[in-house]
């Protein structure tokens, strides 16, 4: 998907206490309340609050959207190695894998965006719980299915009040960090 139109999959997937949920919140209410799209967010993780698997499907539509969950998706990121051996076959052909290089060992597809999200988190924000938001950077970036003034504006709208200049610095590490690797696999 262009910033223009059509039907946009986001698959976001790894392990409970990783901030999915929310960075699918904050991505859906990007696209909707800031970008002016159609959007659904679903999610499902399994009984465990924390460390069991987990993943949010974000559609992200100019057109209405007449089926609310995800088919085959554009972009699957993979925080973790079991989300990434899972959930790699509902990626459609042609579709974006993007993988946190720190916590996701083996890539079975080829051209898979390797980008260490949990690392960038504490090394540039001093902790894990980050990662969430550096990954979001990363996939605005690398799509444009969102714009980027727009997830920033959900992020700043939706964070923990005093921790807005983290999460402005998250977004950012994220972005510059899809660009590296863009301009790697060019």
């Amino acid at each position: 998907m262009t910033k223009n139109g059509g039907r946009f999959e986001v698959r976001l997937s790894g392990s409970g206490g990783q901030g999915l949920m929310l960075g699918g919140k904050l991505l859906a209410e990007a696209a909707s309340v800031y970008d002016g799209k159609n959007t659904v967010q679903t999610q499902s993780y399994g009984p465990e609050a924390r460390g069991g698997k987990s993943k949010t499907d974000v559609v992200i539509s100019t057109e209405e959207i007449d089926y609310p969950k995800a088919t085959k998706v554009d972009v699957l990121l993979a925080m973790t190695q079991v989300a990434a051996d899972e959930y790699a076959d509902s990626l459609k052909d042609g579709g974006l894998m993007i993988v946190d290089s720190y916590l996701v060992e083996t890539v079975e597809r080829d051209g898979a965006i390797q980008i260490p999200f949990t690392m960038l988190a504490v090394e540039h924000c001093g902790r894990m719980l980050f990662a969430n938001v550096v990954a979001l950077g990363a996939i605005a970036e690398l799509t444009g299915v969102v714009d980027w003034d727009s997830l920033s504006k959900a992020v700043m709208a939706r964070v923990p009040e005093g921790t807005e200049e983290l999460n402005q610095k998250a977004l950012d590490v994220g972005r510059e960090a899809a660009m590296n690797a863009r301009e790697k696999t060019n």
